[in-house]
């Protein structure tokens, strides 16, 4: 604690005034508040900034029942891991306030779905989009281990979640924002992201770590990142393949301790950019006010035009 003379510690408002007085500006904290860094005294502040009930959040539940993803360690499928996550998330947002919270489920092939996951988010409205998936390996990294009786691969080498965003989405600067708020609110909660990625064993799989703080990487090729026209974000929950992590993460209690930081990373997203409207939005009034304009424009010469031609009539 700062004292400036012995005895009782200095009040905070007279160190302001020093600070103020000594060089001609008010203090300024080493790492400014932001919608990352919140500090506790803000929270009330924040919570006035967002209005949850009206905040349209959407939570899309990765691959289909058909083409189920990955495989765990233990003969469980990531659709069945990724519906499960997708679930607790939305309820947790809605508990939270969060009333236009909306759950993606699609069917069918896997291309075709996800299409129509940018086609139902956009239709939404939505304001935020988050993707729940869940990891796997390179094949060449499993190994063989039977488990009642079955032949499963595993691989207990990697462990940890990960955060995807794409430079091609319509808002890059609010996906970033928003995988950032995600990523350092899971490490609050104690969990960590994978490294792996950035290795050069990894090849064609190797991602470029944007935010090496919250466990952010870039993938540009991810259709429901890139082609999605709000802030965008996918989150491979753990690793599946990994034998301990597999049974963590079927846990109801880790469940609910990722939807603790999802809905703490959409209430400060939403103190940040909820005042915004969604791009579909935005974009349908630009269209109507250029139609107008045109409109307008279009009127002008026509008229200029026809009274000459009149009068050389007569």
């Amino acid at each position: 604690m700062l004292r400036l003379w012995r005895g009782r510690p200095a009040r905070p408002a007279v160190v302001a005034v020093l600070l103020f007085l000594l060089h001609g500006q008010h203090p300024v904290a080493a790492e400014p508040a932001t919608a990352e860094t919140t500090p506790p005294d803000a929270a009330s502040a924040q919570r006035q900034a967002c209005n949850r009930a009206s905040f349209r959040m959407v939570i899309d539940v990765g691959h289909t029942r058909e083409q189920p993803g990955a495989t765990s360690a233990h003969g469980i499928t990531e659709y069945d891991f990724n519906l499960r996550l997708g679930k607790v998330i939305e309820r947790a947002l809605r508990d939270a306030g969060f009333a236009k919270a909306t759950l993606i489920v699609t069917g069918g092939p896997a291309r075709q779905s996800l299409f129509q996951r940018v086609a139902r988010a956009s239709k939404l409205n939505a304001q935020a989009y988050l993707s729940i998936h869940h990891d796997s390996v390179p094949e060449q990294f499993k190994a063989l281990w039977q488990e009642d009786g079955r032949v499963l691969s595993y691989c207990d080498r990697f462990s940890g979640h990960s955060i995807f965003i794409s430079n091609d989405n319509g808002d890059r600067p609010g996906s970033l924002l928003f995988a950032r708020l995600l990523g350092n609110r899971m490490k609050t909660h104690g969990l960590q992201y994978t490294p792996h990625y950035t290795e050069k064993f990894m090849g064609s799989r190797r991602r470029q770590l944007v935010d090496k703080e919250a466990g952010v990487y870039r993938y540009d090729q991810l259709i429901v990142l890139r082609k999605t026209r709000m802030p965008a974000a996918l989150l491979e929950a753990g690793m599946i393949v990994n034998r301990t992590d597999d049974a963590v993460l079927a846990d109801p209690e880790r469940q609910q301790l990722i939807a603790a930081s999802a809905v703490e990373a959409v209430d400060a997203f939403c103190a940040a950019r909820g005042g915004q409207r969604p791009p579909e939005v935005a974009s349908a009034a630009r269209v109507e006010r250029t139609s107008a304009r045109t409109k307008k424009r279009a009127v002008r010469p026509v008229a200029m035009k026809r009274e000459p031609d009149r009068k050389k009539l007569r």
